[in-house]
């Protein structure tokens, strides 16, 4: 087994105003850290706070605004765990074959009459325990003969009853305020009777891209055009974190028309992102718009891909301005922008929890002075031993990468990997 790679971040950089445009500038401003930036975001963050009732059926990714309690027990009554039949455990021998007249037949959602002793009950899975019984003996221990049923002991007491209020007591609480509602947490606020959540109001996010170069799926490809995949995955990824979008689609590369976009956008979202136009090329206008109508906080960021991110704001609304290249939208996007759309939300748990694995095989032979996410896969041997592939195509235009991978694997900067080192990796199923 090779080194442990524990360190996630690059070296500090203090994180400053970028509010000037000149190239000289550009080149003393030093680059911003993946920790830096993320610190700020998220202390940067104003959480909505206006709450409504959800029905439990529409309430899946909202964030839930109260904590909630139980009003009942859950079960509510003594009940059975197995099919078969309920008796009273000192009638049963243990040395020996017993015969009880089965006088009653109790299935779930049908209460029994009291059992009297010397007698058992044939009942079923989530049946109520009878008073006078206090054993369940699973039906494949049993034999029904001429109406009675044989059973050999020994058996134990309270053997396969499922006692009233053994998952949920009253007034236990069932759900924490400001957690993402999952499946499970809809089945268990269903389990209590509750019919509907207070979450908070839908965060609305406006959105659009940047560039002439781009065309929407299903026109024809003209020379030097590109499809515009930054906004399906941006829009996608959004209304899976339970997202309200406002799409913009795309917009032209001019300085006016970005700065109008901007407008429009913070005008009628509590957040504002944009693909492409954050960089220095003469036809990127994002930034230099961004800084004409709002504020802009950072805007490079010492990672790979990724490194042209800004993040300021148009007025009161936060404004995050993800890359133009596919992949470095789309990593971007896991690593910052959901964290900080999740402390929107009014999520406090925001961050992903990484894995640690060895590298299949080498892969910086020159290190990075940036913090590199690559696109990887997490493989699993069929004794459950963990290792991670990479893609071999890592640029930032390589979406099919991305597609084949499950996660992210975190190469810390001024590293060698060789085969066999450990690292961090991160699933796309916390990232997305």
């Amino acid at each position: 087994m090779g080194r442990t790679i524990s360190s996630a971040t690059p070296r500090n950089h203090e994180l400053g105003p970028a509010r000037a445009r000149s190239g000289s500038d550009r080149k003393q401003r030093p680059v911003t850290s993946p920790e830096a930036a993320l610190a700020h975001l998220l202390a940067a963050a104003r959480p909505v706070v206006e709450i409504e009732r959800a029905p439990i059926l529409a309430a899946l990714a909202r964030v839930l605004a109260e904590t909630q309690y139980s009003s009942i027990q859950v079960p509510p009554s003594d009940n059975s765990a197995m099919d078969g039949y309920v008796v009273a455990a000192e009638d049963i021998p243990p040395d020996s074959e017993t015969r009880l007249p089965v006088v009653q037949r109790i299935p779930a959602g049908h209460s029994g009459e009291r059992l009297r002793r010397g007698t058992a009950a044939r009942i079923f899975t989530g049946g109520p325990i009878p008073e006078g019984g206090d054993t369940v003996v699973m039906q494949e221990r049993c034999r029904q003969e001429d109406g009675q049923v044989c059973i050999r002991g020994p058996v134990e007491a309270g053997e396969h009853v499922r006692r009233a209020g053994e998952d949920i007591a009253m007034g236990d609480r069932i759900l924490q305020s400001r957690t993402r509602l999952r499946p499970q947490d809809l089945g268990l606020a269903a389990s209590v009777g509750l019919a509907e959540l207070p979450v908070f109001r839908k965060l609305r996010v406006a959105i659009f891209s940047t560039g002439n170069e781009l065309l929407e799926p299903g026109r024809v490809l003209t020379d030097g055009a590109i499809y515009n995949s930054n906004r399906y995955a941006l829009h996608a990824s959004l209304v899976a974190l339970g997202c309200e979008v406002l799409d913009l689609r795309i917009v032209e590369d001019r300085l006016e028309a970005t700065r109008d976009a901007l407008l429009n956008g913070a005008a009628g979202a509590d957040l504002v992102i944009t693909t492409g136009g954050v960089s220095v090329g003469e036809e990127d206008h994002v930034r230099i718009a961004l800084q004409e109508v709002g504020e802009l906080d950072f805007w490079r960021i010492a990672i790979k891909p990724g490194k042209p991110l800004a993040f300021g704001h148009i007025g009161s609304t936060p404004f995050l301005g993800l890359p133009g290249n596919p992949v470095a939208a789309f990593v971007t996007f896991c690593l910052f922008a959901r964290p900080f759309i999740l402390r929107l939300q009014g999520v406090e748990d925001v961050m992903p929890t990484p894995t640690q694995a060895p590298i299949l095989s080498d892969y910086a032979t020159r290190p990075s002075k940036r913090c590199e996410y690559v696109r990887a896969r997490l493989e699993r041997d069929k004794d459950g031993s963990a290792a991670i592939a990479i893609h071999s195509h890592q640029g930032s235009g390589v979406m099919s990468s991305t597609s084949w991978a499950n996660g992210l694997a975190l190469i810390p900067p001024d590293t060698i990997i060789e085969r066999g080192t450990l690292v961090n990796f991160l699933s796309f199923a916390e990232l997305l």
